[in-house]
């Protein structure tokens, strides 16, 4: 079945830019041309993806990001005429997937949408279960013992599973390392703070071989935290 796509601009040039190629690549296109009509489209129709315009009438593109996260997790692909860092970093962190700076290759934006596409497929094909716990990119499915990083499974030991699985039921909280060890080793065993901090420092590797610079942060003088995920 061909993916529905939602673009969303103000320039009607862009937007037909961006539907030949999509339409080209065998996707199913409607359109949006302010963020008012985005709300009012999306909350009628289901969609794959939406490439988001940040600088449009009515609601920007990062005021319907944030509405729509609200209530959806559907992938957001932003475009912006300025090429700005601290538009990159807020765009991404209020839930978007990806950016893409004007002015763009066709080819490339269609190349950035099926790896979207892709990593949102293979997701869901890794976690069925109605218990998955999510934390941007990070999930883990407790009944299926699975951990994944943009839809690439982690290959976790049971101690490093049960470690992560206790920071993302409570990713706000600083767990000190008698917290994680009695989470992480269920029959009293005593372990030293270097074990712990082993650990710790295999699970950073591993997401850091997936391209996860942080996946847990460190507070010192009290112990781990789960790292923002986006």
């Amino acid at each position: 079945m061909s993916k529905k796509i939602l673009i969303a601009d103000d320039d009607q040039h862009i937007r037909d830019v961006i539907s030949f190629a999509l339409e080209k690549a065998g996707m199913q296109v409607a359109l949006a041309e302010d963020g008012r009509q985005v709300l009012d489209i999306f909350s009628a129709q289901a969609f794959d993806l939406i490439v988001l315009d940040i600088n449009m009438p009515e609601f920007d593109g990062l005021e319907v990001c944030r509405e729509i996260r609200k209530t959806s997790e559907t992938p957001i692909l932003f475009l912006s005429s300025r090429d700005d860092e601290i538009d990159r970093i807020l765009g991404l962190e209020i839930g978007g997937d990806d950016y893409v700076t004007k002015p763009f290759s066709p080819r490339e934006l269609v190349a950035r949408i099926n790896v979207i596409l892709k990593r949102t497929q293979a997701i869901t094909k890794l976690c069925s279960s109605e218990s998955v716990l999510q934390h941007g990119k990070l999930l883990i499915c407790p009944e299926q013992h699975t951990a994944s990083w943009e839809g690439q499974t982690v290959n976790l030991t049971a101690t490093e599973f049960a470690m992560l699985l206790l920071m993302i039921r409570q990713p706000s909280r600083v767990f000190s390392r008698e917290q994680i060890m009695n989470s992480a080793y269920s029959n009293a065993v005593y372990v030293s703070d270097r074990t712990i901090d082993s650990h710790i420092r295999h699970i950073r590797q591993k997401f850091a071989d997936l391209g996860c610079a942080a996946i847990i942060e460190t507070v010192h003088g009290v112990g781990y935290k789960l790292a923002v995920c986006h």
